[in-house]
């Protein structure tokens, strides 16, 4: 049985390809705002940081009225590390709009989720974009879109895909790429003609798998997914088969439907239709909520397993609750604890100290996100070095690997190669392509952290890198880090200009004149391998007048400006990071020289 009026769709594409923005179009002429509302662009990035970074984070869903039809659209993460929640989608649409910039054409990210996507057999549209771009070449992307169908293995029936030409800047679609056609009708209308509607029998006994995850101050979990069978409605019992095949009979507290970019209280939910639902406990993904004493579970849904993990702790500087929230232990680990309740991909454990917290999650930037999201709800706190998860086999220590795979201006390529080989990285494939590189490797997951960085600089931010859990394998070895040493604060103060002109024959700045900084605290990076004590605050002893004013022509080189990433790929491992709404501060763990002396020696012993 068929719901005929619902299609269902997933956009998937490369970061930075325009599928946020294609949305925001949809919405605007499906008349999904009202008259009066004032829209900011790229309305489903609702968070901060998905404006600041340009990425969709989390998966989002809404919902469009078209010509009669219900067009449910899921718009789903493009980074990486989010990759998790591209499979889950996967079971909630019926169809998918692969969108592909009209210039780059197909990257890696493109390929990874038009895998997903095929693999669960969903219908697909492609979706040319940015055509209003000079340099378009829409017939050359439409051939390597086929050309990757081929690759993928799809039969001759399935190359057989519509393609719509669109410009979401300008907000026109067309099924012909030398002519604009009128705003988005023909897309609207390839997705009605060629995305089938939702199957399952109305009338059969309830069956819904939970997909994705929100959180409710005063429902708790909110689990959303598809009806995939029979009717889900508002305060009735129903039997929730947990991942362990558990069952428990839980109350639908709440039902929500999804109306433009609003969520709203509804009735019922009907068989193909996406819905939330508040009140069913420590509900989680994966599992299905069914009839009644009617147990009907569907498969499991795969959920990534976290590779890299760190320590949060509570914030014991000297600086500590200056330019923030103090956190206690309690409220640390009831903060980090909450995350998980929307974020399935990351794991929060005890350890033996009550102030610090293990936290598990799938790259560098799955946890630098929940770090600067905590920071700028007020909190202070410290992490460690981000360090791979290992796992025991017998006697075999295995590590996880990822599949990596690099798009590179071709004079970047010698020194890519060296790094990525010095980091245990085996090349799988290379293939040039008209001034630019394709690389892929195999690689350990630790060999990526710190990369990013180097990366962008070596190909002076032109290349493209993508990576995707492959394997746990056997353990590679010893990868060298860091080579150089750090400068550290002798003493609590403020750095001078003469304390900082000395500290710079030794190495490199991390900041300027007039910085509070107490003893422990690393201000710069030495020029060779070990780390050293150095006084920044020194004020210089005059003796005469014309040495007072001497230092008003001394100038200092620009320090060197470390983001949140980079920070973290900087960390050693006898370091911390604190963190507080207005500053970073790297630290030495033992801050007192001679204490750290006797650390040493007996971590030596």
């Amino acid at each position: 049985m068929q719901c005929k009026e619902i299609r269902n769709i997933a956009i998937i594409a490369h970061v930075d390809h325009g599928k946020t923005s294609l949305v925001d179009k949809l919405l605007g002429q499906a008349g999904a705002f009202d008259v009066h509302e004032q829209v900011v662009d790229r309305v489903l990035d609702s968070n901060d940081l998905e404006r600041e970074k340009g990425i969709t984070i989390l998966a989002k869903n809404t919902s469009i009225q078209y010509a009669g039809y219900t067009i449910n659209i899921v718009d789903t993460p493009g980074h990486a590390d989010f990759g998790g929640e591209v499979e889950r989608i996967m079971k909630m649409v019926d169809g998918v709009i692969l969108v592909v910039d009209a210039f780059e054409g197909c990257m890696p990210q493109t390929r990874f989720v038009l895998k997903k996507a095929l693999e669960q057999k969903l219908v697909p549209i492609v979706v040319v974009n940015k055509m209003d771009r000079e340099n378009a070449r829409p017939s050359e992307v439409v051939d390597e879109v086929l050309d990757l169908f081929i690759d993928l293995g799809v039969s001759e029936d399935g190359l057989d895909f519509p393609v719509v030409y669109v410009s979401a800047l300008e907000g026109w679609a067309s099924l012909q790429p030398e002519s604009k056609g009128e705003k988005f009708i023909s897309l609207f209308e390839t997705i009605i003609q060629r995305i089938p509607a939702p199957q399952g029998d109305v009338n059969g006994a309830l069956q819904m798998q939970v997909s994705l995850l929100d959180y409710n101050d005063y429902l708790g979990r909110v689990a959303i997914g598809r009806v995939n069978r029979g009717v889900i409605k508002n305060g009735a019992q129903v039997t929730v088969v947990k991942r362990d095949g558990s069952t428990e009979n839980l109350r639908v507290a709440k039902l929500f439907g999804f109306q433009g970019l609003k969520r709203v209280e509804i009735e019922e939910g009907k068989t193909g239709e996406i819905v939330a639902v508040g009140g069913l406990g420590k509900i989680f993904v994966g599992e299905t909520i069914c009839e009644l004493n009617s147990p009907d579970p569907l498969p499991l849904l795969k959920i990534d397993e976290p590779t890299l993990q760190m320590s949060f702790l509570v914030n014991d500087s000297p600086f500590a609750g200056k330019e923030g929230e103090p956190i206690t232990s309690r409220k640390l680990g009831a903060r980090l604890k909450k995350e998980m309740e929307t974020d399935v991909s990351l794991r929060v454990e005890d350890t033996d100290s009550p102030e610090i917290f293990l936290v598990s999650g799938r790259g560098e930037l799955h946890l630098s996100i929940l770090i600067e999201t905590m920071r700028r709800e007020g909190l202070e706190f410290q992490v460690s070095k981000p360090r791979v998860i290992f796992k025991r086999q017998g006697e075999r220590l295995l590590e996880p690997f990822e599949h990596l795979v690099i798009d590179t201006p071709e004079d970047s390529v010698g020194s890519v190669m060296e790094k990525l080989g010095a980091r245990k990285g085996d090349l799988l494939n290379m293939l040039n392509n008209g001034g630019r590189v394709r690389l892929e490797y195999s690689i350990p997951a630790r060999g990526l952290v710190g990369f990013r960085t180097e990366f962008l600089t070596d190909t002076r931010g032109y290349g493209i890198m993508y990576h995707s859990f492959e394997a746990y394998k056997e353990y590679r070895g010893e990868i060298n880090r860091r080579k150089n040493g750090v400068l550290i604060a002798w003493e609590t103060g403020t750095t001078t200009t003469y304390g900082l002109l000395a500290a710079e024959e030794r190495g490199t700045l991390f900041m300027t004149a007039g910085i509070e900084v107490y003893e422990g605290m690393i201000v710069g990076e030495n020029s060779r391998e070990q780390d050293i004590v150095i006084n920044v605050c020194k004020e210089k002893q005059l003796s005469n007048m014309r040495s007072s004013t001497k230092d008003d022509t001394i100038k200092l080189k620009a320090p060197r400006n470390l983001a949140l990433e980079q920070f973290l790929e900087y960390l050693g491992d006898d370091e911390y990071l604190e963190v507080t709404p207005h500053s970073l501060r790297l630290r030495k763990k033992v801050l007192h020289k001679a204490e750290r002396a006797r650390y040493e020696k007996n971590k030596n012993q």
